[in-house]
């Protein structure tokens, strides 16, 4: 493990959902991979998106944990820039639920 590594994920994990979520308006999507970057600062949750992003296939849903409010905010506004689009943000009890898809 490096200095910034994590458990990383078995590699057939992108390929099978890890469930559903349903927006404020309405719409439904299937994730199909969860990055968990609660506890981290910013770049992290921006790179750490990107590179999800980058892995995943046009047109996957990825939800970003993130407990961090100006990663938070930061996330959509870079989605023009990492070929993905924010679809919502849902709060959770101690963390933001941010959703976004590759274009």
């Amino acid at each position: 493990m490096g200095l910034f590594s994590r458990k990383s994920a078995p590699s057939d994990a992108a390929a099978a959902p890890v469930g559903q979520v349903t927006l404020e308006d309405g719409t439904t999507y299937t994730i199909s991979r969860v990055v968990d970057v609660l506890g981290d600062s910013c770049p992290r949750p921006q790179l750490m998106t990107k590179k999800a992003l980058n892995e995943a296939v046009s047109g996957a849903v990825i939800e970003v944990r993130v407990d961090n409010p100006t990663s938070m905010e930061a996330l959509p506004t870079v989605m023009a820039a990492v070929n993905g689009t924010h679809l919502g943000t849902l709060k959770a009890d101690r963390y933001w639920r941010v959703f976004v898809r590759k274009n």
